[in-house]
């Protein structure tokens, strides 16, 4: 949408929201002279929509009496960010939106202008993102919409949790403050009793949840984006560098956006260097590649992945 555009429907908005608005006054929220204003008052005097003016003290610019803008004016762009946005909402969320989304796309298209439309027939063609997430999360759909429904009406939960890397289920209560999508992963945040803390649960090593009816109030000062800021920015990580031989070179720069540094050899081979939340996880990456690469930082990691080569060596003779 052009500015001029923009500004006309901002016009309309304005003096719909309050009549007997000063030109001045007018001109100054939209950033324009009072020139221009006039000229806007024509442009919209052209297009059917009636403003007039009353003099006097208490007068000023007002919509005719009666008139209301279109409930929905969005511009091409506007209208395939909404589809967009639907469509997203459908991959993230699945089951739990996706009726939602189809009405709202539905919606759309019974009240959008031809010209709208199109473009959001355009987007749904040529801007397409798909498997947002992974296919075996989709199981904990009933999970998830039970976390939405405590969250929603402020009811404690009851779970049985497996950490990271440890074998044992932990049954604890947990108040849900919010649910969150990162890196293909499902999250719910919210006070732990056990801890008696704020804390990060994948849902996925949730095996066991039980509503209770036990209210709970989330906190005025919580806010879910620095919480998380702060969580994973105090998460321990481990720094690993390995290099791919000079035959491999290709395959790190194929995948150069999983590194954090990336540095080319004079032989050939290219060293890169990425974060890992502990060494398991970063042994499970090197061995991934096989004789392509070589570890090279840090030491335990090393010597990890010496001890699964050779473990992985006796399987096979």
């Amino acid at each position: 949408m052009t500015q001029p555009a923009s500004r006309l429907i901002t016009l309309i908005m304005l003096l719909q929201r309050q009549p007997n608005q000063k030109a001045a006054d007018l001109a100054e929220k939209l950033g324009v002279s009072v020139r221009t204003l006039h000229r806007y008052f024509a442009s919209l005097d052209e297009m059917g929509i009636p403003v007039y003016t009353e003099r006097g003290r208490n007068g000023g610019f007002s919509l005719v009496r009666g008139y209301k803008m279109p409930p929905l004016v969005l511009s091409p762009e506007e209208a395939t960010a909404v589809y967009l946005g639907a469509s997203l909402v459908d991959g993230v969320w699945g089951n739990l939106y996706h009726e939602a989304a189809l009405g709202a796309l539905a919606k759309l298209d019974n009240v959008l202008p031809d010209e709208q439309r199109a473009e959001a027939a355009w987007a749904r063609r040529s801007l397409v993102a798909t498997d947002l997430q992974r296919s075996g999360l989709r199981a904990l759909q009933p999970t998830v919409e039970k976390l939405r429904t405590a969250i929603r009406e402020l009811r404690s939960v009851d779970i049985s949790y497996r950490s990271s890397n440890q074998p044992v289920i932990q049954c604890r209560q947990l108040d849900p403050y919010a649910l969150v999508h990162r890196w293909g992963w499902w999250y719910v945040a919210g006070y732990c009793h056990l801890r008696r803390a704020l804390r990060l649960f994948r849902v996925d090593r949730i095996s066991e949840l039980a509503p209770t009816n036990q209210p709970f109030t989330i906190p005025a000062d919580f806010d879910i984006h620095t919480f998380l800021a702060a969580e994973f920015r105090g998460e321990q990580m481990v720094r690993v560098r390995m290099r791919f031989n000079p035959q491999a070179a290709t395959v790190a720069l194929d995948n150069h956006l999983n590194w954090e540094a990336l540095e080319k050899e004079t032989d050939g081979s290219i060293v890169v260097s990425f974060s890992a939340p502990d060494l398991t996880w970063a042994a499970s990456t090197i061995l991934a590649y096989g004789p392509l690469v070589t570890a090279l930082e840090p030491v335990e990691l090393r010597q990890m992945v010496s001890e699964w080569a050779r473990e992985i060596q006796q399987l096979y003779l």
